[in-house]
């Protein structure tokens, strides 16, 4: 999906917002703001997941489920499949596994 900003709007964003039969349950004002805060909150966490790799948390999958854990608190200002889709962005972006999450539900 594109809108007049020319925003390329991944498929697997747009299932966050779409219903069983693929039908979008936003406008696509809505959809492409959803969008860029969460591309670009998936931006800003690589450089934090990097220190926490090499400072105090063991391993990639670690760094990445504690992120998760703290997007997916109420006071994240995203919702569940939000934080589960930026935390799979970010993995993708640090080119590290996707570790196994819970599929959030609104």
């Amino acid at each position: 999906m594109q809108d007049d900003h020319q925003i390329f709007l991944p498929p697997s964003f747009a299932a966050l917002y779409s219903d069983t039969r693929g039908r979008l349950r936003a406008t696509a004002a809505q959809l492409c703001a959803r969008y860029e805060l969460c591309e670009d909150l998936a931006n800003h966490l690589v450089e934090q997941a990097q220190q926490l790799y090499h400072g105090a948390v063991p391993s990639e999958e670690e760094v990445l489920r504690r992120i998760h854990a703290g997007l997916a608190g109420a006071e994240s200002g995203v919702t569940p499949p939000e934080a589960r889709w930026i935390t799979l962005r970010l993995a993708e972006l640090l080119q590290w596994r996707s570790p196994e999450l819970p599929v959030g539900v609104d």
